[in-house]
């Protein structure tokens, strides 16, 4: 006989008690028997006790960042399918039920809520540009389309969770998330779901410029070790162009007086373009050990079971 799933909500939290009640109200109510999660990222309001008297069972995690809070929330719950919402309210919890049946129908390992605006000021200004950006750059790096990577609102089977490396601290662990899904080639869907503006007097944590620029470094370093061979190509090529360039008139005054009069450049010619072809052995290597990396992960993937049919 056939029993059903057990589904956790995970909902990081910093300084969130104007909206956190409603959250956890709004998540019980379009899934009744879910387990509801807060994790307190070291507030300094009233979140945990908010959280607590909404019914919420709620832990706290001291380092701060929301990828410190997922990596622990991964590691400490259990369960068969598990929510990812910030606890801000500005997400539509009423699409749950939607997602989960999305993810079982598949079986699929990860639902992304692409974000619906239902309010015209629910995006900050340049938010919703460098999400495009964002979302062109990784989709063509990895060679998968996503909509919306950096949304906060998921849904997702336990073998993508505790297959999940999470070595994000920050909101980076939004990137991570997509590209882990791209990365072990994981089944996956999106849904359609609300997004709105923030409660009133309640303040965003995102930083645009600061978060960007970790974003991007993120980005880059998850090509260095997803795509070596791109990575240290592209180092390679540069290299040996700009060795060549200016190996040129070295060459130029040999072809026509038979001497090499810029001895320096002609060194730092060489120096270059071997330091070039240094770079295309290293993405040769980096590429074999990717390979073996990716079986191994692939075979932990593996050791868990599909998401449970509804």
């Amino acid at each position: 006989m056939s029993t059903s799933p057990t589904i956790a909500a995970l909902v990081p939290c910093y300084n969130e008690e104007l909206s956190i009640a409603s959250v956890v109200r709004d998540l019980r109510a379009a899934v009744p028997d879910m387990a509801i999660y807060v994790y307190d990222n070291s507030s300094t309001d009233r979140t945990s006790e908010v959280a607590k008297e909404a019914g919420a069972i709620v832990r706290r995690e001291e380092r701060k960042g929301k990828g410190n809070v997922v990596r622990r929330a991964f590691a400490d719950v259990e369960a068969d399918i598990y929510v990812l919402i910030d606890g801000d309210d500005t997400y539509d919890a009423s699409a749950l039920p939607k997602m989960i049946r999305t993810l079982q129908s598949g079986p699929y390992d990860h639902i992304l809520g692409v974000r619906q605006e239902t309010t015209e000021s629910a995006y900050r200004p340049g938010h919703a540009l460098g999400n495009r950006g964002f979302n062109w750059l990784v989709g063509n790096i990895f060679g998968s389309e996503v909509s919306d990577m950096l949304s906060g609102y998921r849904v997702m089977s336990r073998r993508f969770v505790k297959s999940f490396p999470a070595l994000s601290r920050e909101f980076e662990i939004e990137t991570e998330l997509t590209v882990h899904a791209m990365s072990v080639r994981a089944p996956q869907a999106e849904v359609s779901v609300g997004f709105k503006d923030r409660p009133a007097g309640s303040e965003s944590k995102l930083r645009t410029y600061h978060d960007g620029f970790r974003i991007l470094n993120l980005i880059a370093q998850l090509v260095r070790h997803e795509r070596p061979m791109l990575f240290y190509g592209i180092v390679a090529t540069v290299l040996a162009l700009i060795g060549i360039l200016v190996g040129i008139p070295v060459v130029a005054d040999f072809l026509a007086t038979g001497l090499v009069p810029r001895l320096p450049s002609a060194v730092l010619a060489i120096g270059i373009v071997l330091a070039g072809g240094l770079a295309a052995v290293i993405g040769l290597i980096l590429d074999g050990v990717l390979k073996a990396r990716r079986e191994v992960s692939r075979l932990n993937y593996l050791t868990y079971s599909a998401p449970p049919a509804a």
